[in-house]
């Protein structure tokens, strides 16, 4: 395997020594770069061109998942493993909502954190497994509201497909297109939502898409 090429993102100096005495002894792994903060995190990246990024959430001028957005907005090659204290599920769902490929926290043992780094490498994704097991929960949970009908009843599967498109702001022209339909097809499939959730425009169906935490406000 060629060598990782890593950025160590973290504002404590011990904790990035102790990081490099890790990942160093590693013979597929070389240290690039570290940071302390979240502006020195961005220029490096941008200079040294890491493969992976080992990033704190929590940083003195921003967080980290702000910067892991920033990074994969700009430099979406470059993948990053967070490694936190943080294992509340806000920061785990948002920092995979940034793009992390990785979430390990910093109570795990070594070899999750070397495993995290890999898998990433190679453009697969790591979660510890308490919060994968979050991470399952929350899917079965949104499959049960599904079928505990907290989605619209009565709206075929084609019809959800349509409305989750429509509260998107998109238009029938883009509709047909992503979903391989006519036009004509879209209009009477909207026609049909409306009817069925007795709405009237796009703008009662976003506050109903909202109100049933479809999408977020």
């Amino acid at each position: 395997m060629p060598e990782i090429r890593l950025l160590l993102v973290d504002d404590h100096e011990v904790v990035r020594t102790g990081l490099r005495m890790l990942l160093e002894s590693q013979e597929d792994m070389i240290i690039v770069g570290e940071a302390s903060n979240g502006k020195e995190a961005l220029e490096l990246c941008s200079r040294l061109h890491p493969d992976v990024v080992v990033m704190d959430l929590t940083l003195p001028d921003t967080s980290g998942i702000e910067i892991t957005r920033i990074i994969k907005q700009t430099m979406p090659e470059v993948n990053v493993v967070a490694l936190t204290i943080h294992e509340a599920q806000e920061y785990f769902f948002e920092m995979l909502k940034a793009g992390a490929s990785g979430y390990v926290p910093k109570r795990a043992a070594p070899e999750e954190l070397v495993s995290a780094i890999q898998a990433a490498f190679i453009n697969e994704v790591y979660i510890f497994p308490s919060l994968a097991k979050v991470l399952v929960n929350d899917y079965l949970d949104r499959r049960r509201e599904r079928t505990e009908g907290l989605l619209p009843e009565g709206l075929t599967p084609r019809e959800e497909e349509v409305m989750e498109l429509l509260v998107q702001d998109s238009t029938n022209e883009e509709i047909a297109s992503q979903l391989m339909i006519s036009k004509h097809t879209v209009a009477r499939h909207r026609e049909n939502i409306m009817r069925k959730l007795n709405l009237h425009n796009r703008s009662e169906l976003v506050k109903y898409a909202i109100r049933k935490g479809l999408i977020e406000p």
